[in-house]
């Protein structure tokens, strides 16, 4: 916590009617210390259930509140989050910036630098809310949210799909509050179940866009554990989950229900480029390791027809470079694991897949005491690079919560269909024939050709399913000639 900042004494939910205190509480402890950190109050399932169902409707919400309107409070809830000391929890206790961001790593795990990068990712979000309206709407004027609209295409009407968006939320990545920002500018409320491990994000985010003159009833925060979640998916109306395969199989087929699951997204290197892959190792190593490795966008296999064995090597001694620091060091680029039963599975995971024939867990000269380390008490996952001579290994195609890619060597006429689903596809690659193969394929979300790393973002690019689209839907509209609005 900052010398300035009040540490939060009881997170409560946020109900239809503001800030409620529950008995019934999950306690927030510090991941090296286990000293408290927080209570937060747990929604059960009936309270979840009947503020579900009984949400204020969204014109009542919005009323007052155009577009442009809601744009320019995220402008300012931006500022508000960045720079205010605001409520932090339920007896009137107030929390600044750097206490927030020092809150954020001691629950969490990760390092302040990575928080604060997070944070920067949410506020360019707010502040550029207008560029990714215009992105995901394809360009159409935001008066589409207000009601039936006049444009150079003729009239513009949109119906939504729901009443409300409810978003179930990781602990793995703070980043990921910025995805669910939009729907407040198309004047979308949104009911948030927050990470166990992150409160903090979603809750000051809450405060900031009140402090910044937002609707009360915009946003609704219902902690809870797995059952909670699983009755605001009932009442949620769209519903955006984070969440591991299972969850995405669970609600496959579900068209109210976007799983936002693992992205094991990839960097194919043509034949034509191969020869040249030392120019393009620092790239790879930004899109394995760039937050900590935790992002979906973060590069899981490198798919390559020759020089694999050499380019896994390079990868694995430049990575080694990336130790575990102390938190609050302005160079940490790891992050710290909350429950570190979650880092020992992950290492016999991968333990134990290496031992199929045909995979080198290259990492391991760099490891000599092994993948897990402490530092100050936190464990933590060193980076790691396995190679693979075929992409039917089965960690060709693995992702996990710290930086960890598969080389895999790929024949140059595999390179196209061996991809598989990805959320982003980095091609290195002049070969058109390659490129319009990648083109075709319905199984990757975004495209780059040439050296970028997958974990750059364009908002006005969206790679991850159309928030506009998953909320609205257009109808058809006519005008008599001579009449307007």
């Amino acid at each position: 916590m900052s010398a300035t900042a009040t540490a939060a004494g009881h997170i409560p939910i946020w109900r239809i009617n503001g800030a409620y205190r529950s008995a019934d509480v999950i306690e927030l402890a510090h991941v090296h210390s286990g000293e408290e950190l927080a209570t937060v109050s747990k929604a059960n399932i009936g309270l979840i259930r009947r503020d579900g169902l009984n949400w204020p409707d969204r014109d009542t919400i919005f009323d007052g509140y155009d577009s442009q309107r809601m744009i320019a409070i995220c402008r300012e809830a931006a500022r508000a989050f960045m720079q205010d000391d605001l409520p932090c929890d339920a007896e009137g206790g107030r929390m600044d910036f750097e206490g927030y961001l020092a809150a954020l790593s001691s629950s969490t795990g990760m390092p302040v630098a990575l928080c604060r990068m997070n944070a920067e990712k949410i506020e360019h979000a707010m502040l550029e809310m207008d560029a990714i309206l215009r992105g995901l709407t394809r360009g159409l004027p935001t008066s589409i949210f207000d009601g039936l609209s006049q444009s150079d295409q003729g009239p513009l009407s949109f119906f939504a799909h729901t009443s409300k968006l409810t978003v179930v939320l990781p602990s793995n990545s703070p980043g990921v509050n910025s995805l669910w920002l939009p729907a407040l500018a198309m004047r979308m409320p949104v009911l948030l179940k927050p990470g166990r491990e992150d409160p903090w994000t979603p809750f000051r985010l809450l405060q900031a866009f009140l402090a910044a003159g937002g609707p009360r009833h915009a946003i609704g925060f219902y902690p809870s554990d797995h059952d909670g979640a699983n009755a605001l998916v009932e009442v949620g109306g769209r519903v955006i989950l984070f969440g591991d395969q299972t969850v995405s199989d669970r609600y496959a087929g579900r068209p109210d229900v976007e799983v936002h699951g693992p992205g094991r997204s990839k960097i194919v290197i043509g034949a034509d480029a191969a020869d040249d892959w030392p120019q393009f190792v620092d790239v790879i190593v930004e899109s394995i390791a760039r937050n900590g490795g935790r992002s979906c966008v973060n590069a899981s296999a490198i798919h390559i027809p020759k020089h694999g064995e050499a380019l896994a090597e390079a990868l694995a001694e430049k990575l080694a470079k990336i130790e575990p620091l102390p938190l609050d060091d302005p160079n940490a680029r790891l992050a710290g694991f909350a429950r570190p039963v979650v880092a020992d599975w992950t290492a016999a995971q991968i333990g134990e897949a290496v031992e199929v024939p045909g995979a080198r867990f290259v990492s391991s000269r760099w490891q000599p005491d092994g993948m897990i380390a402490q530092c100050e008490g936190i464990t933590y996952l060193r980076p790691g690079i396995v190679y693979c001579d075929s992409p039917a290994h089965p960690l060709a195609n693995r992702e996990f919560l710290f930086p960890f890619a598969s080389v895999v060597h790929t024949p140059e006429a595999e390179l196209a269909e061996s991809v598989g689903p990805s959320l982003v596809v980095s091609a290195i690659t002049h070969d058109a024939s390659l490129i319009r193969a990648l083109e075709k394929s319905q199984q990757i979300q975004r495209l780059n050709v040439g050296p970028l790393p997958t974990t750059r973002i364009d908002w006005t690019q969206p790679h991850e399913g159309n928030l506009f689209e998953f909320l609205f839907q257009r109808r058809a509209a006519a005008m008599a000639e001579g009449w307007a609005l």
